[in-house]
């Protein structure tokens, strides 16, 4: 597989996020540009583009787009999906996350380590739904679909 060589969030018109949020954010970012897996699939007949790809997540419509250029910014294609699948495993992540950060301020390591297992089982969710509502189109890894999707919900948050 190739890879993400660059990541831009098009959060315009939504409302900022919270500082916690912000920090997953930039924590997935960093992470999915440090190591990730991520192809496009060859489609009616075509050779499939090559990476590196350049790649920009915005909400458009209530639309996931993900516009997949290669490394100079042209343009290779733009992958459109629906939100619909992914709100009640966004809806759940958010609540996790929310009671995790309030556990880390105030409940002992048992406690939190037990919230974080859920969390993260609800974010493999989340990324399972995300390769598969991909299949045909893009191939990636899990850690690379678990970092997408915590963009995902980024945006989905301002949505």
């Amino acid at each position: 597989m190739t890879r993400i060589c660059q990541i831009e969030i098009d959060d315009s018109g939504l409302p900022a996020p919270t500082p916690e949020i912000e920090q997953e954010r930039k924590v997935a970012v960093f992470d999915l540009l440090e190591d990730n897996a991520f192809a496009l699939v060859a489609r009616e007949g075509q050779i499939a583009p090559t990476g590196p790809f350049a790649m920009r997540l915005a909400i458009r419509e209530r639309r996931l787009c993900i516009a997949v250029a290669d490394e100079l910014g042209n343009g290779l294609t733009e992958l459109i999906l629906s939100l619909g699948p992914f709100r009640q495993v966004v809806k759940d992540y958010y609540q996790i996350c929310g009671s995790y950060f309030e556990a880390v301020k105030r409940l002992p390591p048992s406690q939190i380590e037990a919230i974080d297992m859920a969390r993260r089982g609800i974010h493999n969710e989340g990324a399972r739904i995300l390769q598969e509502r991909l299949e045909g189109k893009a191939e990636m890894d899990i850690d690379t679909a678990r970092r997408l999707f915590t963009l995902i919900c980024v945006l989905h948050f301002g949505g």
